[in-house]
């Protein structure tokens, strides 16, 4: 009998629906927060629908004991298997005091939490990536057996940081991935105004690396090619850089209006290529998925999403007299 293809990739049955379940967790989470955004209750969304399968494949690719993640904005399916939970994600939604990213200080979406070595973002788009390589720069210094994993869009690839990046990381042959998730908008700038090149993995040869573009609506695509990219890293033989190509299911963020700049056409022919009924019917078809099993799963999601936002709409915010604290030098900080 032909072994399944997340069989000969090395993922088991159970992997394969945990990767569906973490790609529904993202969705409904992200959803969730649409809702309670409209509602007024949460400030802003910034989100991760339409991306969560090369978010989720390459998480589950990594080492997630040991490698360092430097994920943007919209990394939600590639946080929750790292370690943060619905709660933290709610948390951090609200603008909570016992958001774990920051005390609710930075806006959603600035993801950051030592103990799961998830390094903190920043508005600015791409600061990231030469984080990145400062830490895999670190770990080559220091003989560690991990690597680092850096994700931006394909409007961040034409930023300074990403080819300083980049190039130093090619250099010195540092432990990197560079993730590109191409939703093929930068805001309201289609990728065909940003880009002279067909693809942003044309670049990975000007700087040393291997670069390769895959389905970013495919989980074990984009498993594979971070498997490979990561293996590589460990080996010593230096970065690389994966380019997803995704859809961006919703407006750039809540403070966007996309049909501004797209066609109702192509909205709607890009909700017919949703990556989790891609991979819903993968696992029809092997064998692993029913409706029983499916409901089961969606049953279970759905109980952490309403569990995880009742604790965050009543817990409390942050002391106002605590709002200095960490941003001027004090000898004590408010309480």
């Amino acid at each position: 009998m032909a072994k399944t293809r997340h069989a000969e990739l090395g993922i088991s049955d159970e992997q394969a629906l945990e990767i569906y379940e973490t790609m529904l967790m993202a969705r409904r989470l992200d959803e969730r927060m649409w809702l309670l955004n409209r509602a007024g209750k949460i400030p802003f969304v910034v989100s991760c629908q339409g991306q969560e399968a090369a978010q989720v494949g390459a998480a589950f690719a990594l080492d997630r004991r040991r490698d360092y993640i430097l994920p943007y904005y919209r990394d939600l399916g590639v946080v929750l298997p790292f370690g943060m939970t619905p709660t933290d994600i709610m948390l951090s939604s609200f603008g909570k005091a016992e958001d774990p990213n920051s005390g609710g200080r930075q806006m959603p979406g600035h993801f950051g939490q030592k103990k799961n070595r998830i390094v903190t973002g920043s508005s600015p788009v791409t600061t990231q990536v030469p984080h990145a390589v400062g830490i895999a720069l670190a770990t080559q210094m220091e003989n560690k057996d991990l690597v680092t994993f850096v994700t931006f869009g394909e409007g961040s690839s034409n930023q300074g940081d990403f080819h300083e990046g980049a190039n130093f990381a090619g250099v010195h042959k540092l432990p990197v991935i560079f993730m590109c998730e191409n939703n093929q908008y930068a805001i309201s700038v289609p990728a065909h105004k940003q880009l002279a090149c067909e693809r942003v993995s044309d670049r990975a040869q000007s700087y040393g690396m291997p670069g390769v573009t895959v389905d970013g609506l495919d989980p074990l695509e984009v498993y594979q090619v971070v498997k490979e990219a990561a293996d590589r890293a460990r080996r010593g033989e230096g970065p690389s850089l994966i380019e997803t190509m995704t859809h961006r299911f919703t407006a750039h963020s809540s403070d966007d209006d996309q049909s501004r700049y797209r066609s109702t056409d192509e909205l709607e022919k890009m909700q017919t290529e949703d990556p989790i009924m891609f991979f819903k019917q993968y696992l029809t078809d092997n064998g692993l998925l029913d409706e029983a099993v499916d409901k089961e799963i969606n049953d279970r999601v759905m109980k952490q999403v309403n569990e995880a936002t009742e604790y965050a709409e009543n817990a409390p915010y942050p002391d106002p007299n605590t709002i200095l604290n960490f941003v001027y030098a004090a000898e004590t900080q408010g309480e």
